[in-house]
């Protein structure tokens, strides 16, 4: 949907990069910040800048707000309670699952309507379709507003609950940081072999990269192991798991790549074998991640 009429309030480097990508979508964009000269590169391009935040909401139905944190953003849009009734306000801001439910709170008793949304990357990143933007809040308000939030890149509804983008958030960074961490592992490990200096980290990423795909497909496998609480081994049981966790233990060894992941992985194993699930997969170490799973 292009022409759409959106708001962006806050100028950062998020929030510029928002007011941009909206811009290049062809919507008709009102920018404010509360420190005024930031907005001259996105005038030029045809946004309009307001000098209050009120005048800024009232020109769009949809209002996107990205502000340093959520404190600045409660104090935003403390008297923009008039205004924004009736409208639809998408929060971009960084908070917690707390914040989320205390924003959408606020919204209800104003008749506001309200999304609360993660950008799953950075400012360079905005606008491109393959990353991932999450939102929670009333589905037919996403539905409402999502032509015009697809020119931030690939919005997905996860739930009616506004506190799901951020656990969602949060978790995939856990992720994020334990691949990171492992393809570092895998990259100085490698790099330790041979005559000058061994495989470089690019021609050993390319093959990662392409090894992802069996990783996903154990993902996938899982994932509805650990929903039933049921957990077949089949090929690949936590006994052959643990011992090529021990080859791997011992190469790092040898090789002075410390990274401490080897004996993560055999500590979790060791402890499901020890309580009797060698035979099961991989998926049962879940239980033994968990706050108050098995000892």
């Amino acid at each position: 949907m292009r022409n759409a009429e959106v708001t962006v309030l806050g100028l950062g480097a998020m929030g510029t990069a928002l007011a941009g990508a909206f811009l290049t979508a062809g919507h008709r964009t009102t920018v404010w910040n509360r420190t005024p000269g930031r907005a001259g590169g996105l005038t030029a391009r045809g946004a309009m800048e307001l000098p209050t935040a009120a005048e800024a909401v009232r020109a769009s139905g949809l209002t996107v707000v990205c502000l340093a944190d959520q404190e600045a953003v409660r104090q935003a849009l403390a008297p923009l309670a008039e205004p924004l009734a009736g409208r639809t306000l998408v929060n971009l801001t960084s908070g917690s699952p707390i914040d989320a439910r205390q924003s959408a709170g606020w919204a209800e008793q104003h008749g506001v309507h309200y999304l609360d949304g993660v950008l799953l990357t950075t400012p360079a990143g905005v606008g491109n379709p393959d990353f991932l933007q999450l939102y929670g809040g009333d589905r037919a308000t996403f539905d409402a507003a999502r032509d015009t939030l697809a020119a931030l890149g690939d919005p997905v509804h996860v739930g009616t609950d506004t506190a799901l983008p951020s656990v969602y958030d949060t978790a995939l960074l856990g992720q994020m940081w334990g691949t990171l961490t492992g393809w570092l592992h895998g990259v100085a490990l490698i790099g330790a072999e041979g005559p000058g200096g061994g495989v470089t980290a690019t021609a050993y990423t390319e093959v990662a990269d392409r090894w992802m795909t069996t990783v996903r497909a154990f993902m996938g496998q899982y994932a509805p192991q650990i929903d039933s609480g049921q957990y077949p081994g089949g090929e690949f049981t936590l006994h052959l798991h643990s011992s090529t966790m021990d080859i791997l233990a011992h190469a790092s060894e040898l090789r002075g790549v410390q990274s401490g992941l080897p004996q993560l992985f055999r500590e979790l194993t060791g402890r499901a074998i020890a309580a009797g699930h060698g035979e099961d997969s991989y998926a049962r170490l879940v239980e033994f991640i968990k706050v108050g799973g098995p000892a």
